[in-house]
């Protein structure tokens, strides 16, 4: 399998984000050249990181705006889901299944990141938005109603199925 290698596309100009996504991309690629006896540990090492990394981008869009229900928080809920059915999966003794996962993901990650999370950090940065005190410094530039759409991505292009990552 092809890692998927950091590269400056991937950077959305907010640093707290940035970071995250670069630990994510070599998370990743540790899981993708991991060996039978270390892929489970290392997935869940992933998914972890994965859920804090999600966990984080729904409280900036919370915190500006956007609505529980928006499609970027969903994709980041169905995203999650289906990883840990990948650690349930592999715990079964089905590691093909995991080393797919992990390569789909090198696949989504980037259009998530360029579509999705690109709009996000458009919307903090116009708002004033401070990732590390969680401080709106713009107050006055904060959507009047909350934002349930993608904002301004087509998240029907981009939209990531359960099917789509847990196809093996």
């Amino acid at each position: 399998m092809l890692t998927l290698p950091w590269s400056e596309t991937l950077v959305l100009g907010l640093p707290v984000m940035d970071a995250t996504h670069h630990e994510f991309v070599d998370l990743l690629a540790i899981v993708v050249n991991a060996s039978d006896t270390e892929l489970l540990p290392l997935w869940q090492q992933l998914v972890e990181h994965t859920d804090d990394h999600f966990g984080q981008e729904d409280r900036w869009m919370t915190d500006t705006g956007f609505s529980s229900t928006n499609c970027h928080t969903t994709q980041h809920q169905v995203v999650l889901q289906v990883m840990r059915e990948g650690h349930k999966r592999g715990s079964a003794g089905n590691l093909a299944v995991v080393r797919q996962m992990a390569d789909e993901l090198g696949t989504w990650f980037p259009q998530h990141a360029q579509s999705m999370d690109a709009a996000l950090a458009l919307h903090l940065r116009s708002v004033g938005y401070d990732e590390t005190t969680g401080l709106v410094n713009m107050p006055q530039a904060l959507p009047k109603d909350k934002i349930e759409g993608c904002h301004g991505a087509d998240c029907a292009t981009h939209e990531t199925s359960e099917e789509n990552l847990s196809a093996a």
